[in-house]
């Protein structure tokens, strides 16, 4: 209900009723009620620009004779140059978008004496109900607004890059025309070649990975008069809220950064290497996507020959044992545009955060270091020697495996790697060794204690040998052979030499130095072997015809 003295707005002047029950006074000039106002506006219409709007048209008495709503279809005309009717040239003027505004028009400023045809008549007053959904101007450009920028920002977009972004499309009064997140796929594009919109071409150049910006541009930049035929209407203003997750050139090669090189560095990484390495595999916005830590197993491949990926192969050539680097990849030397169906989209840049573990070649030998050399050394180990050593193994990454000191070269008791680092070595030395897998555990390794393909690295000091025996034997006479041999180990002489006998006689000759066991080994299983080996028809005695010596055998027998 309106009461005394009511106000009510014209374009620039207040009127007020002077009394309730005087008669209305004539409308002058245009009467704008403002019914909706939104929170923010961050353009208003002034005289010079494009606006779409909707509009219900009425009479004084609630009539309808126009509705753009009727026709599904915006109205969309120039404001300020006598495209529309006076009234309504002046009632648009400072609206802001998503404003309503009830706007009453006298006749003079509309259709005035004459009316129009059969619709408007004569002196009519005229009512519009207006909702202003877009506005722009024929001098608007694209027009960039960043609300995040990443704290680091190596790179930014240019012309002809390629870039995997996500965006939500809305017109300027906010209704959502299309977005890559509903889709859950990036659009992948080339930027500034003519693969895009003009207005899109512009305003992604400049952004950083992980940017986020919007992007508003003027239909002339955008889809033009006649929209896209579908959710874009002709005419129309764009906005794109936008967030860069990648990009790369063609042109891109690998970057490598980050290096933490270690202060010893005697070698490095050639094609043809075998590499053991730790990573952590993200997309370019930090999107995680592998990591071998996770699996707790290193990755173990040869580099330069193709077993991995192009970028990675050339990303791992000349790293050091303990060097840690940032790897980036691009799509063309990664997974390409196909991805891996999976986690790796198409045309993503990968980043590699490794570190690595160790690095071997086929053909390297065991890396001896003579660290200590005593000054007298009379006497060097040879294959068959029993030494004492202390040791301690490990890693590459320093990773202790174990420790031990007795061993009998030649016997294959060790690695082969051990067995080329303790040869030719005086007590008291202390050497230092690096055994590639090939002569340490292999691919295998020790379950729980040595991983598959690993570099071995041991420290090692001599402490003792014994002298071995000729290869071939496991007991030897150091005094010439008694004629009297068998009759000797006959000792209740049944003419049959028992086990007891044997073994007997034999204890008796090594303490008394007249004989030698092969060091290293139970004393009393190589005796049972050798009374095996005489005992030729197995019935657990030995006779005098089946006695023989070593020298007399056809073939050699580890024996007498």
């Amino acid at each position: 209900m309106i009461k005394c003295a009511q106000g009510v707005l014209y374009l620039s002047v207040l009127v007020t009723f002077a009394a309730c029950n005087a008669p209305p006074v004539p409308l002058d000039d245009i009467l704008i009620e403002k019914t909706s106002v939104p929170e923010q506006c961050v353009r208003a219409v002034k005289v010079g620009d494009f606006v779409r709007y909707h509009y219900i048209g009425t009479f004084p008495d609630g009539n309808k004779f126009d509705s753009s709503y009727d026709r599904g279809s915006t109205y969309n005309v120039f404001v300020g140059k006598k495209q529309l009717i006076e009234g309504m040239d002046k009632a648009l003027v400072g609206m802001c978008i998503n404003e309503r505004r009830l706007v009453k028009i006298p006749p003079q400023l509309a259709y005035g004496k004459q009316g129009y045809g059969d619709i408007i008549p004569p002196d009519s007053i005229l009512h519009f109900d207006v909702l202003l959904l877009d506005v722009w101007n024929p001098e608007d450009g694209v027009q960039i607004n960043t609300y995040h920028t990443p704290s680091v920002c190596s790179r930014k977009v240019e012309v002809s890059d390629y870039v995997r972004y996500h965006y939500n499309g809305t017109l300027l009064d906010g209704t959502l025309f299309d977005s890559s997140h509903t889709r859950m796929r990036t659009y992948d594009t080339y930027v500034g070649i003519g693969w895009l919109i003009a207005g899109m071409d512009q305003g992604l150049l400049g952004m950083c990975v992980g940017e986020r910006r919007i992007i508003t541009m003027p239909p002339s930049l955008g889809y033009g008069e006649n929209g896209d035929g579908s959710d874009i209407p002709g005419q129309a203003s764009l906005v794109f809220d936008v967030v860069l997750l990648d990009l790369h050139n063609p042109r891109d090669g690998i970057t490598v950064t980050n290096q933490v090189v270690p202060e010893s560095c005697t070698r490095k990484t050639v094609s043809g290497d075998y590499v053991r390495y730790h990573y952590n595999g993200s997309l370019l916005d930090g999107t995680f996507f592998d990591s071998s830590y996770s699996r707790n197993r290193t990755y173990d491949t040869y580099v330069g020959r193709g077993y991995v990926i192009a970028g990675m192969d050339e990303g791992l050539i000349g790293v050091c044992i303990g060097e840690r680097r940032t790897i980036t990849i691009p799509p063309h030397l990664g997974y390409g545009e196909e991805g891996t169906g999976t986690k790796i989209p198409g045309s993503a840049v990968l980043v590699f955060d490794v570190h690595i573990i160790d690095f071997h070649n086929p053909t390297d030998n065991t890396e001896i270091t003579v660290t200590f050399k005593p000054d007298e050394c009379d006497r060097q180990t040879k294959k068959g020697d029993f030494v004492k050593y202390h040791y301690n193994a490990s890693l590459m990454d320093g990773t202790s495996i174990d420790s031990t000191s007795l061993y009998i070269l030649g016997a294959n008791q060790v690695v082969p790697g051990m067995e080329d680092g303790l040869m030719d070595m005086c007590v008291g030395e202390r050497r230092h060794l690096v055994i590639p897998p090939h002569l340490g555990y292999g691919e295998r390794g020790v379950t729980g204690e040595v991983p598959g393909s690993a570099v071995l690295v041991f420290d090692i000091e001599l402490v003792e040998m014994e002298e071995g025996l000729p290869e071939g034997y496991m007991f030897i006479w150091n005094d010439e052979v008694s004629p009297d041999l068998f009759s000797e180990m006959d000792k209740n002489s049944d003419k049959e030499v028992e086990p007891s006998e044997f073994t007997d006689y034999i204890m008796r000759q090594v303490t008394e130095g007249k004989g030698r066991l092969a060091p290293g080994f139970d004393p009393y299983r190589i005796i049972d072997n050798m009374f095996s080996n005489q005992d030729r028809n197995g019935d657990g005695k030995i006779t005098e015809a089946e006695f023989k010596l070593k020298a007399d055998e056809a073939a050699a027998h580890d024996e007498l």
